[in-house]
């Protein structure tokens, strides 16, 4: 199983294009093998949650026509997307949102972030429940930013047959979460871990990019680097 880590710089507010870069970041790691490809935290509108709580069109639904090219180019290529954005829930307020679409187009899975963190929890509700899906035979476990944070997330994911940890985040480069966090989860609880992030300003800061993945041993399979977007493949599983 090959998992895609990708980073790009979202535009604030710009949906449209921002799912424009997701859908050719699919096309281009499908077509090196990726079966899944994982997306950074609110990488369909940008880490805006103050923007996203006076806009409220940039809140999507779980079949918004918006992701059609997402769709296609997972049906394309025959891949599974991770992508992260704020969708529309239950109650008032949407979840920070991970939309699994599977290599057909359909939703595979929906993840709501369990803890939110500072203005977060002014705009958006938390989620309720652990993220799972499975592909080609591989148990896979969703988490998002400050959801890695808290280890019996990642425990969990293991004692229910998951070998891989999929984190969709927001982190600059003062963030100890890459030596701290992820290395950590993989090593504590036998994980291959996967880290999508973000490149440039958003609300939070500068994300720092060096998307990438981490074995069982806790020692990185690959790393994108802190400055070009775009993706790196790990072999997982």
């Amino acid at each position: 199983m090959i998992v895609a880590a990708t980073q790009f710089a979202p535009v604030a507010g710009d949906v449209a294009a921002n799912v424009e870069t997701m859908a050719a970041l699919v096309r281009a790691a499908g077509a090196e093998g990726a079966r899944v490809v994982v997306f950074a935290e609110l990488s369909l509108t940008g880490y805006e949650p103050s923007l996203i709580r006076d806009t409220p069109e940039l809140v999507l639904a779980e079949d918004d026509p918006r992701l059609e090219p997402l769709r296609e180019a997972c049906r394309a290529v025959s891949a599974a997307a991770v992508v992260n954005g704020p969708v529309a829930g239950p109650g008032s307020r949407p979840g920070i949102t991970s939309l699994v679409i599977g290599p057909d187009g359909a939703l595979l899975a929906r993840y709501d972030k369990r803890h939110l963190y500072g203005v977060e929890a002014e705009v958006f509700a938390p989620g309720a429940v652990d993220g799972r899906f499975a592909l080609d035979g591989v148990r896979f476990a969703l988490a998002t930013c400050y959801d890695n944070r808290f280890p019996e997330l990642a425990e969990r994911a293991a004692a229910d047959g998951c070998a891989v940890y999929l984190a969709s985040s927001v982190l600059g480069a003062d963030n100890d979460s890459f030596t701290a966090v992820y290395p950590v989860r993989a090593r504590d609880f036998g994980l291959y871990v996967v880290l999508g992030n973000v490149l440039g300003a958003n609300e939070d800061g500068e994300g720092a990019g060096l998307a990438g993945a981490w074995g069982p041993d806790g020692e990185r399979l690959a790393d994108a680097g802190p400055d070009a977007p775009g993706f790196v493949l790990a072999e997982v599983g």
